[in-house]
């Protein structure tokens, strides 16, 4: 019986440290990533490219219904975390272990500003570690306000539009600022996956999204059920 048990403890301490060694490696590898990347381009220059694009929008030209929607939406603890939500990483990592896969990303907005602004959609390991570096930088370097409205210029929402202004102009032909409450919902909801939810591919699954992202902004407090229910009314969401 002895024998059985300091076996089974060898093989147990084997997998530890194989573990720990595949985890240094990626570590160390997505963090050779992240050098490579903020090397090419600092933080204040990829600034700076973003906000040179014609279509920029501050975030004070974009409703204040719209943002809460995209807070409550994306990432609901974006205010509280240093760029890293360890909660939602968490259940992520435990989510992708069941799943054997990239299932989910776990990823915060100033993540995602990091993967949008620095490097490609390719799901790895060793680019969401380079992507948890370079957020970093991000958070050290820029306000909560100003990651966020970079963020909201370097999305994409499906059918070709990689900011707020140009999904607001092609998929309901204003400006940011001139979206509707219904609207604003609709749009927070893309990003997720666009071109699942682009309403010019799918208007009926865009819709059904507008009704989860309304549930969550119901459930953490940017709006009643009240506010919810005339929205639901006026847009024939029920």
């Amino acid at each position: 019986m002895k024998t059985i048990l300091k076996i089974i403890r060898n093989i147990l301490i084997l997998c530890l440290i194989i573990i720990v060694g595949v985890a240094s490696f990626v570590t160390y590898k997505g963090y050779e990533k992240y050098k490579t990347a903020i090397n090419e381009i600092a933080i204040e220059q990829k600034i700076e490219e973003i906000k040179s694009n014609k279509t920029y929008t501050t975030l004070e030209e974009m409703p204040k219904i719209y943002k809460d929607a995209v807070v409550a939406t994306e990432d609901r603890r974006f205010y509280d975390h240093t760029g890293i939500d360890i909660i939602s990483l968490g259940r992520a990592i435990f989510t992708d272990i069941r799943k054997k896969e990239l299932a989910e990303g776990g990823s915060t907005i100033t993540q995602q500003l990091a993967k949008n602004s620095y490097f490609t959609q390719e799901a790895s390991a060793t680019r969401k570690i380079a992507e948890v570096f370079m957020a970093q930088q991000y958070e050290k370097n820029c306000s909560k306000d100003e990651i966020l409205e970079y963020y909201l210029n370097t999305c994409y929402f499906g059918d070709g539009c990689y900011s707020v202004k140009e999904a607001s102009k092609k998929y309901f032909e204003k400006e940011p600022l001139e979206m509707s409450d219904y609207e604003c919902i609709m749009l927070a909801g893309i990003p997720n996956a666009p071109s699942v939810y682009a309403p010019t591919k799918n208007p009926d699954l865009a819709m059904q999204r507008a009704k989860q992202v309304l549930y969550k902004m119901k459930k953490y407090g940017y709006l009643t059920e009240e506010q919810v229910n005339k929205i639901k009314e006026e847009n024939g969401l029920e």
